[in-house]
């Protein structure tokens, strides 16, 4: 068969050719709610801490900031195998439910023990989202806007974590005598309202293409086609399926060496995007900058209002950051916008910590918050988005749910370590000498980036597998290359 002919019968090909219509827009946008949702309740209590009326210790104040991310871990390790057995769809919809639940545990807690389940419990609920948005989308976007649609979950976090800290903004200017009564029970609980309505909306999206092809229901594939916009009879679907498995080698998927390194290169790769430090600011800014930035009053709502006011400055900077990153995904690579992120990262952490260590008073102030804003910025545009594409376009559909949900639990595990012993690391060198470590870490990050990651703007899913196995096959020795009957390792 020409290779025209083939394009003509290969489904996926034609869907990978598709334009990204507004349905793919809307279909994405409601696949990363989890990303808005994970945002929104990982940042929200940031502004609540300050006046949650239960005894903390220091390993519970960590745990109620970053335990979500422990649960998460968690979530994102069962979602992986259940999403590869029951659909993408399926668990979707059970994330939505679950986190929820969990949002309305949380406002109604009776005590801290109620309040630190349920921060674990929406942690499932993200964690599940985490491992199975990124690698749905995947599995329909066309190839030439696979970067962009992706970039949406980073997009929807960091929208989540603006709104959290607005809501919060507004429901303490307007009831600053119930701070300690029902404003922090709201911030916290009006989760629950997006996740009803994912629940509801989720249920009317189109399965994977790619999973149900995997599976064999052929006739679904037709249908789930035809809502992308790629009209295909029965028999072209079975075509497809039979060329993906001589391409593989066979039915059954394997856990090749390229498939090994990619996860390690994800893996890795979230790793740094955690260790670096961004959540730092986010999570405890309130908290960390309530005191620096605030101009009256001394009362702890006055100073958390004051920290909730310069976070959600840095948070809109995140929203606005995210956009560069959208616009140049596809254009200028991934590796490119790491390595550029991960250098403004460092740049930007050295001038914080200067700021802090050498300055005071107002030039003090400026100096930091224009450090941060530009810390944000630099992880938004290049680092944060990346990852969660690089997570979803690397592995191949038959192991692709298993494989983003270790690298997304490897993820949340680097967030919560980082997140737990920060308070204490904080107070033994100082902020200054912590920024310092991000910056170093930032560093090796890119050599790592450098050194490992492939470009992969432009090619399928499919073919983009076939990079890693390039890279994790070793070069022949000189011996095997000057033997005329050599023949290549299968």
């Amino acid at each position: 068969m020409t290779s025209t002919g083939q394009a003509e019968t290969d489904v996926l090909a034609r869907l990978d050719q598709r334009p990204a219509t507004a349905f793919y827009w809307r279909l994405t946008l409601l696949s990363t709610l989890g990303g808005f949702l994970f945002g929104y309740d990982t940042s929200n209590i940031g502004s609540a801490l300050n006046f949650i009326p239960y005894s903390l210790n220091g390993f519970a104040q960590g745990y109620l900031v970053a335990g979500a991310s422990l649960g998460a871990a968690a979530g994102a390790l069962a979602a992986g195998p259940l999403a590869d057995r029951f659909g993408r769809k399926s668990l979707l919809i059970a994330d939505a439910a679950i986190y929820a639940l969990g949002a309305l545990l949380s406002a109604f807690a009776p005590d801290v023990a109620v309040l630190l389940a349920s921060r674990t419990l929406i942690g499932l609920a993200i964690g599940g989202d985490s491992a199975i948005a990124t690698a749905y989308i995947a599995e329909f976007a066309p190839r030439s806007r696979r970067g962009a649609l992706s970039i949406l979950q980073q997009w929807m976090i960091t929208v989540g974590i603006l709104v959290a800290y607005l809501v919060a903004l507004v429901i303490l200017r307007l009831f600053p005598g119930s701070a300690g009564g029902a404003d922090w029970r709201v911030i916290l609980g009006l989760g629950a309202v997006p996740a009803l309505i994912g629940v509801a909306l989720r249920s009317r999206m189109p399965e994977s293409p790619r999973w149900l092809m995997r599976h064999g229901k052929y006739e679904e594939v037709r249908g789930a086609l035809a809502e992308l916009g790629v009209e295909a009879s029965v028999e072209q679907v079975q075509a497809t399926a039979r060329r993906l498995d001589a391409d593989r080698g066979g039915p059954r998927s394997r856990w090749t060496p390229g498939v090994r390194r990619a996860l390690m290169v994800v893996c890795v790769f979230f790793v740094f995007q955690q260790i670096t430090g961004i959540n730092v600011p986010l999570y405890y800014g309130p908290k960390l900058l309530g005191s620096l930035f605030q101009s009256g009053g001394t009362s702890k709502v006055a100073s958390t209002i004051a920290g909730v006011e310069v976070t959600a400055i840095m948070t809109a900077v995140n929203v606005l950051a995210t956009y560069v990153a959208f616009r140049f995904i596809d254009r200028i690579g991934r590796r490119k916008l790491a390595v550029s992120g991960y250098t403004g990262m460092a740049i930007s952490a050295i001038v914080s910590a200067g700021g802090l260590a050498l300055l005071s008073g107002t030039p003090r102030i400026v100096v930091v918050a224009i450090g941060l804003d530009a810390f944000i910025a630099s992880f938004a545009a290049g680092v944060g988005g990346t990852g969660w594409l690089i997570q979803g376009e690397v592995f191949p559909t038959s192991v692709r749910g298993q494989a983003a949900a270790i690298a997304a639990a490897v993820d949340w595990i680097a967030n919560f370590a980082l997140i737990e012993v920060f308070p204490t690391w904080e107070s033994g060198v100082g902020l200054a000498w912590v920024l310092v470590s991000f910056a170093a870490l930032c560093a090796i990050a890119i050599v790592f980036v450098l050194r490992f990651l492939p470009e992969t703007k432009g090619h399928s899913v499919e073919e983009i597998i076939e990079l890693f196995e390039k890279e994790a096959t070793p070069p022949p020795t000189a011996r095997e290359a000057a033997s005329p009957g050599s023949q290549p390792h299968t």
